[in-house]
């Protein structure tokens, strides 16, 4: 009779209506926020449990991202340092003097000197168009100076507006030589820091007073700011008095015969842009050697500093002493990632039979891949994290320290940021994959009986 009501029962069972049904029990996975910080708890424990080798590994991570970051850092603050300085005295600028012909040309005999004149400056510019900005140099070097209170000699320079374009001869106090005072010929004087306080001592800013230049009386009218150099072509700006070039030409030329035959020392000029370079200083040895005859290639007919040649060079040899260091760094680093390899190894090891115990309750191989895949790889960017934390200490500290003429701090760069990153990664990476991967290959049975 049981056996007959038995399958009337099944169907009744089945014809249940679904709410009086028990839900059947779904799988919960874990929360990425669970995840991570079970994740952060099991490789903290792994930490904790070998400290010393954990603080070599961490450190060596550490260490590796810091010395790749401050290296760069240590090139670029010497790099912007020597352009600092460069800019002292002007910026992106060419200094040409005339020299001695070194080859024939024209019937000409090698070993003639080529002296310039005011006639070489409108040939450039009008011939040169890679040339923006152009200038003679006028000076005299031992120029007699006396006020009421002191006197001295000072290396005094005839400027214009266009030479003042040139040259970074800022004022602090007062104003500049301007076109009227070159054209008027006026007898107006703008003095260096040094100057001022050996003619006046007493006074901190003698804009109206008198000085004696040569013996002509000059008016005071500006202040230069004071200058920290560590190097000059002529002598330092702190020691100069500027005057307009008619009236330097007129009361104290060095030597009247030259300048009656409208002679220079030398002149500046500064290329339309810094990529044409190059050609500016082919235009220019080109003209000068139509009107001086000798040939453009002769290199000692003209002395010539560029001084955005001199800068490239300074790039080239700081380029190639950053990739060294750059190279040794991730050298370092990658001795960071052999510790964090070793170090998740040992943990493979001695957490056979955790790995055994999860493959024989289900996790798949995929799983224990991940699971011991980004244990390694949280390892290596914790130590990343703590690298990047110690290169930003370290260049705060130094930059809040008065620097040198020739170094300009330490200052880090996003780009070089963005490649340590990304060798952090390809470090922690290929550090984290083979451990992972081992524990992934194992079978639950080997596992299991593994014995330490």
């Amino acid at each position: 009779m049981s056996a007959l009501l038995e399958p009337q029962v099944v169907s009744r069972l089945e014809e249940r209506p679904p709410f009086l049904m028990k839900p059947r029990r779904r799988h919960r996975t874990m929360h990425p926020v669970e995840f991570f910080l079970d994740l952060s708890k099991q490789t903290l424990a792994n930490l904790h449990r070998n400290k010393l080798r954990s603080f070599l590994t961490l450190f060596g991570i550490a260490w590796g991202i810091a010395s790749l970051v401050l290296m760069s850092a240590l090139s670029d603050g010497f790099r912007q340092g020597q352009r600092k300085n460069m800019s002292q005295i002007g910026d992106n600028i060419v200094f040409v003097y005339g020299g001695v012909t070194e080859e024939q040309a024209g019937g000409q005999r090698a070993g003639r000197r080529i002296m310039l004149d005011e006639r070489d400056l409108d040939i450039i510019r009008s011939t040169c168009p890679s040339v923006a900005v152009l200038s003679a140099e006028h000076k005299n070097f031992a120029v007699p100076a006396r006020t009421t209170t002191n006197s001295g000699r000072f290396l005094t320079l005839g400027v214009n507006p266009d030479y003042l374009k040139l040259r970074n001869l800022p004022v602090e106090r007062g104003r500049t030589v301007s076109d009227a005072d070159v054209a008027e010929g006026r007898r107006v004087a703008v003095l260096g820091s040094s100057v001022r306080r050996q003619l006046f001592l007493r006074n901190p800013l003698p804009l109206g007073e008198t000085v004696y230049l040569n013996n002509y009386p000059y008016e005071v009218i500006g202040l230069m700011s004071e200058k920290d150099q560590n190097s000059s072509y002529d002598g330092w700006d702190n020691d100069k008095v500027l005057i307009p070039t008619s009236s330097l030409l007129r009361d104290m030329p060095p030597d009247r015969q030259v300048y009656a035959e409208k002679r220079v020392n030398g002149f500046l000029y500064r290329p339309v842009d810094v990529s044409r370079w190059e050609e500016a200083q082919a235009q220019v040895r080109a003209a000068l050697g139509r009107v001086h005859g000798f040939l453009p290639q002769d290199k000692g007919a003209l002395r010539i500093f560029d001084s955005i040649e001199s800068a490239q060079m300074f790039d080239s040899i700081f380029n190639a002493g950053e990739i060294f260091l750059a190279v040794v760094s991730l050298v370092t680093l990658s001795l960071g990632g052999v510790g964090v390899m070793n170090t998740m190894m040992m943990a493979v090891s001695e957490r056979t039979n955790e790995i055994g115990l999860k493959k024989a309750l289900g996790a798949t191989s995929r799983r224990i891949l991940t699971d011991f895949f980004l244990e390694g790889l949280f390892l290596a960017m914790l130590s990343g994290a703590g690298g990047l934390l110690l290169t930003w200490m370290l260049s705060a500290a130094v930059n809040s320290l008065p620097m040198p003429a020739m170094f300009s701090g330490l200052p880090i760069k996003w780009t070089m940021l963005a490649f340590a990153t990304f060798a952090l990664g390809l470090v922690a990476v290929a550090s984290a994959l083979p451990p992972a991967r081992r524990a992934a290959a194992m079978t639950p049975v080997e596992a299991l009986r593994y014995e330490r």
